[in-house]
This record gives C-alpha cells, structure tokens and sequence, in this order.
C-alpha cells in the first residue's frame, strides 16, 4: 500500500472514530447500544469488531460502558481497568442485569438506526467529522490488516 492509500485510510478512520463516539456520546443514559448497531448506523453493518478496536481507544467522556455485544454480554469490559467496573457503571445508571449476566436489548437496546431519525443521525454523524479522532498505530494496523475489517479488501498491500 502507497503512503497516500495508507493516508487516505487514516483520516478515514479519524472521521469514523469522532463518528463512532459521537453516536455512542448519543445513547441515553441508562440504554446500551451494541458494536455491530454503532456500525451498522455509520454505514459499515459487518463492522462490529472494527468499532470494538475504536472503542478501545474512546476518551474519558464517552460513555464506552454503554456499547455491549449483540448478545448482550460485556465484552468491553477489560477496558474499564478492573473486573466488574463497566457493570458498575451500567448500574449506576438503572440497566439491571438479567441472573446470567447479560443485558436484556429488547428492554434496554438503543439502536441508532432504529431510534433516531434519518435527520438526527445524519446531523451527529455531520458534526462528529468537524473533531476527528486521531487513532494510534495499533487500531490503523488493524484497519488496513485484520480480515474482519471492512477497508482490507478495499486496500490491497
């Protein structure tokens, strides 16, 4: 891959990151999103594991506790410093947690796609791209090498 392709990639991702918290920084209060919803709503519905790598990455004011798995799991919980914190945190907010584990979706499930309109998506997803997000060198390595990633078939090393 040219420097340019490799360019090119990056400040895409830059604009899907700011884009990727901002609908995050939209999820209300005490409702989850899941991986593959957030991307599914920035365009990319097979990307789930991509938004799991930008999350990793998300500042102390994106509520990241709020983005779970499709099956309702804490899968992002390592992030959080400490077992049990991103449960803690969900807590605090009044999600309750079903006897194994997991979070009931049709109960507390904010899907983007779903729950805001065309307009409102379209007008977050706009104002995101004016603060990209910079991404370390590991989440751009994943991006242009992971065979999950939606931009490796796009760009051919």
């Amino acid at each position: 891959m040219t420097t340019n392709e490799t360019e090119a990639v990056r400040k895409q991702v830059s604009k899907l990151m700011a884009q990727t918290f901002a609908l995050v920084e939209a999820c209300p209060r005490g409702r989850v999103t899941t991986y593959g919803w957030i991307g599914k709503a920035l365009g990319y519905p097979r990307s789930a594991r991509m938004i799991g790598w930008f999350m990793h990455e998300s500042k102390e004011h994106v509520p990241a506790q709020r983005v779970i798995n499709s099956k309702g799991e804490l899968s992002g919980s390592r992030a959080f410093g400490q077992i049990g914190r991103m449960r803690q945190l969900l807590e605090a907010e009044g999600v309750e947690f079903m006897e194994d584990g997991r979070v009931d979706l049709k109960r507390y499930g904010w899907d983007p796609s779903r729950d805001l309109s065309d307009e409102e998506r379209q007008q977050i997803l706009e104002e995101a791209i004016a603060n990209p997000v910079e991404s370390n060198a590991r989440t751009l390595n994943m991006v242009l090498t992971d065979p999950a990633s939606p931009f490796k078939n796009e760009n051919p090393t």
